[in-house]
C-alpha cells in the first residue's frame, strides 16, 4: 500500500474512533447521569397514575346506625391521546365492520383475534384521513356506550368533542359500580379505545335534614376526586375519618393496554377509622321534628333545641335553624350559620339561677329565706331596677317562680359583684364549651365593676351567652354542681372495631355542692306549677323542673318594642335528672295575636320534645297522669 493510501486509511480510522467515542461517551452521560430524566420524558405519554383512593370512615351515632357513609361511585374518562391515535382506534373500527358479517358468530376468540388484527392493519393501509378513523371509532364507540348510560349518541359525542383540551376527560361521574362493571365488559367486547372508569367516593347522609349543622359536610379538592372534610364533625375530625390514600402506575401501549413487562408500582391505601358520636338518632329526630313545628308555627328568625345527659356531659340531640340538606347542599352558605353554639343573646330570665344557686351555695340564704323586693322598685342613686309584677316579699324559691328582676338582684347584691362573676365563669360563660365542631362563640362576659351593668347581669341582660353555654349551666344543677365536658364524639374506631380513640366523661370544675342543687331543683320544680310562669312545660306523668326567659333584643343603641329572644331551660325528671333541654327561639313572629314570651311559646314545646323524648326511651311515669293545666305567663 503506498504512501499516500496508508495515509487515508489511518484519516478514516481516527476519525470513526473519534466518533465512536464521541458516541460512546454520549451514551454513558445518558446512561449514567440522566437516565431517570429521561426515563420520565419518554414513558410520559404512556405512563399513568391512577389514584387508588380510601374509604373515608363512617359516623355513627351513640347506638351504631350509621349516620354518614361513603359509596364507591365510577366517573367515566376519556384518554383523547388514544382517542385520536388511528393505530389505536383502528381495531375498534375492524371489530364494528367484522360484527356485521354472518361469519363472526362462527369463529372462537382466537380466530376473532387474528380476524381483527387483519383487518385493523388492512383498515390502515387504506387511503384515509385521521380525521376519518377518529370520528368513524367516535360513531362507533358513542353509539355503543350512549343508551346504557341513559344519554343519546349526539349527546355523548358533544361531551367528549376530542378537538378541545384537556386530552384527559371526565364525561359521566356518579356511576353506580355495577353499571360501570357492565360498561367496562362492554368496552373491552367491542374493542373500543380511550375510555376508562376512574373510582371515586361519594359521601352519603342517611337523614340529610338532621344533625346539619354539627355534622358538617365534605367535598373534594377542585383538581381531584379526593374527600376532605370542609366543616363541623367532618373537617374537625378529618385525621381520623380521610384515611391513606394509595396509587398505582402503569405503563401502556398505543393500543391502550396495560404492558405486561412493565411492573409499575401499587401503594394500597388504608381506610379511615369510624367516629361514633353520643348523639341518639332517635332524638336527634324528635328534636329536629319539634324544631320545625315551632319554626312552622312562630316563624322565628333563629331557633334551637338542645337535648343533654347532664351526668356525662353528652349531647344527644341538637338542631338549630334555619339550616340545609347534606345531600343537595342547596342554601348552604345561606343557613350555615349554627345558631345554637354560635348565636350571641341576652338570656334574660333563665340567668336567674345564677344569683340563686350562689346566694344558697354560699349560705347566704336558704331556699325558703324570704327576701324584701321592694314593691316592684328599687333605687340607690343612678341604679334602679324594676319588676313588672311588683312583690314586697318571696321566698328564695318564689323569686324564681314569678321571675323577679328585684328579688334576683337583691341576692347577687348580697353575694357582691366579685363572688357573682366568679360563679358566673365557673360555671363556663364567658369561654367555649370546647365542643370542638365548628366556630363556637364564647359569649360576653365583661368584667366591668359597674353596679348599674352588674344589677342588668344577675337577671340575664349586659352578657351574652349561647345556648350551649345554658344548657352546659343547667347540667350543673341537674348533676349535683359539676361542670361536665360538653361531648358530641364518643370514641374513635378502626376499621378492626378497636378504639383508637375514646372520649370519657370528665368533670372540669365542682361549683356548686349536691345540697345547694337539690335545693335548686325544688325551686325549679315550682316554676312548672300552679302559681309559676311555666305551667305549660308540666310534662304529664313526671316531674320537671325550669325557668323561662323572656328578653328584649338589643336595637339602635337600645331594645327593640317588639323584638324577643323567648326560651325555656329545664330537666326532667326532676329529683335525678336524665336529660336537660333548652329551647330558645329568637324573635318569633306569630301569624295570630300571641302574647310571645317564654312561658308561651317556649315553654310548650320544651313539653312536647321531653314528652316525646322520655316516651322514646321508655322513662316510668311516676305522677298520675291528668289534664293538663291552662294557662301560663310570659316570663
Amino acid at each position: 500500500m503506498d504512501k499516500k493510501a496508508l495515509h487515508r486509511c489511518i484519516i478514516l480510522c481516527l476519525t470513526l474512533v473519534v466518533g465512536l467515542s464521541a458516541l460512546s461517551v454520549r451514551l454513558v452521560y445518558l446512561q449514567a447521569t440522566d437516565r431517570e430524566e429521561y426515563e420520565k420524558t419518554a414513558g410520559k405519554p404512556y405512563e399513568k397514575t391512577y389514584p387508588l383512593l380510601a374509604k373515608r370512615g363512617t359516623i355513627v351515632d351513640a347506638k351504631g346506625e350509621i349516620i354518614a357513609k361513603s359509596i364507591i361511585s365510577k366517573t367515566l374518562k376519556v384518554d383523547k391521546y388514544h382517542l385520536l391515535e388511528p393505530r389505536t382506534v383502528a381495531r375498534g373500527i375492524a371489530v364494528q365492520q367484522l360484527t356485521q358479517t354472518p361469519e363472526w358468530a362462527t369463529w372462537d376468540d382466537k380466530t376473532r383475534g387474528k380476524k381483527i388484527k387483519m383487518r385493523s392493519r388492512k383498515l390502515l393501509m387504506e387511503d384515509h384521513t385521521k380525521d376519518w378513523y377518529v370520528q368513524k371509532h367516535l360513531d362507533y364507540a358513542c353509539a355503543e356506550l350512549a343508551r346504557p348510560l341513559g344519554m343519546s349518541k349526539g349527546a355523548l359525542k358533544a361531551l367528549i368533542d376530542v378537538n378541545a383540551k384537556p386530552y384527559d376527560k371526565s364525561i359521566v361521574t356518579d356511576i353506580a359500580p355495577d353499571l360501570a362493571y357492565r360498561l367496562k365488559e362492554l368496552i373491552k367486547k367491542k374493542n373500543i379505545k380511550g375510555f376508562r372508569f376512574d373510582e371515586n367516593m361519594k359521601r352519603f347522609y342517611k337523614s340529610p335534614t338532621l344533625l346539619t349543622h354539627l355534622l358538617g359536610y365534605e367535598g373534594t379538592t377542585a383538581d381531584s376526586n379526593i374527600e376532605r372534610g370542609i366543616s363541623g364533625i367532618e373537617y374537625a375530625y378529618e385525621e381520623h375519618l380521610a384515611g391513606r390514600h394509595g396509587y398505582k402506575k402503569e405503563m401502556r401501549d398505543l393500543s391502550g393496554e396495560v404492558m405486561p413487562a412493565y411492573k409499575g408500582s401499587i401503594l394500597a391505601p388504608i381506610n379511615g377509622n369510624n367516629v361514633q358520636l353520643t348523639i341518639d338518632m332517635g332524638i336527634q329526630a324528635i328534636v329536629d321534628e319539634q324544631l320545625d313545628i315551632a319554626v312552622e308555627e312562630f316563624d322565628p328568625e333563629l331557633a334551637t333545641i338542645i337535648v343533654m345527659n347532664p351526668k356525662n356531659g353528652h349531647v344527644l340531640g341538637f338542631a338549630s335553624r334555619p339550616h340545609y340538606n347534606l345531600n343537595t347542599r342547596k342554601n348552604i352558605v345561606k343557613h350555615g350559620y349554627n345558631f345554637g353554639i354560635q348565636g350571641q343573646y341576652e338570656p334574660g330570665s333563665t340567668f336567674k339561677l345564677m344569683a340563686v344557686a350562689a346566694a344558697v351555695n354560699d349560705g347566704l340564704k336558704t331556699i325558703d329565706s324570704k327576701v324584701f323586693c321592694h314593691n316592684g322598685f328599687y333605687r340607690e342613686g343612678k341604679l334602679w331596677v324594676r319588676d313588672e309584677y311588683p312583690k314586697a316579699y318571696l321566698p328564695v324559691w318564689g323569686i324564681l317562680q314569678k321571675s323577679n328582676n328585684v328579688g334576683t338582684y337583691m341576692l347577687a347584691k348580697q353575694l357582691g359583684y366579685e363572688r357573682f362573676m366568679k360563679y358566673v365563669k365557673d360555671c363556663g360563660f364567658g369561654e367555649t364549651t370546647g365542643l370542638g365542631v365548628g366556630s363556637e362563640s364564647a359569649g360576653i362576659v365583661r368584667d366591668h365593676k359597674n353596679m348599674v351593668d352588674f344589677s342588668r347581669n344577675s337577671f340575664g341582660y349586659g352578657l351574652n351567652v349561647t345556648p350551649l353555654q345554658i344548657a352546659n349551666f343547667y347540667c350543673i344543677i341537674a348533676n349535683g354542681g359539676k361542670l361536665m365536658k360538653t361531648r358530641i364524639v364518643k370514641k374513635v374506631d378502626n376499621y378492626r372495631g378497636e378504639a383508637v380513640v375514646e372520649f370519657k366523661p370528665k368533670a372540669v370544675r365542682r361549683v356548686f355542692t349536691e345540697r345547694t342543687c337539690a335545693k335548686v331543683r325544688e325551686a325549679l320544680e315550682k316554676v312548672v306549677q300552679k302559681g309559676g310562669t311555666a305551667t305549660s312545660a308540666d310534662v304529664q306523668g313526671y316531674t320537671e323542673g325550669g325557668k323561662t326567659g323572656t328578653a328584649m333584643m338589643a336595637e339602635n343603641g337600645g331594645y327593640s318594642d317588639t323584638k324577643k329572644t323567648v326560651s325555656f331551660a329545664g330537666m326532667l325528671p326532676i329529683d335525678n335528672p336524665e336529660f336537660v333541654c333548652v329551647v330558645v327561639l329568637q324573635n318569633p313572629r306569630a301569624k295570630k295575636e300571641y302574647n310571645l314570651g317564654g312561658g308561651t311559646v317556649a315553654a310548650p314545646i320544651w313539653r312536647e320534645t321531653m314528652k316525646r323524648v322520655a316516651a322514646y326511651k321508655g322513662l316510668t311515669p311516676t305522677e298520675e297522669i291528668t289534664e293538663p293545666l291552662a294557662g301560663a305567663a310570659s316570663r
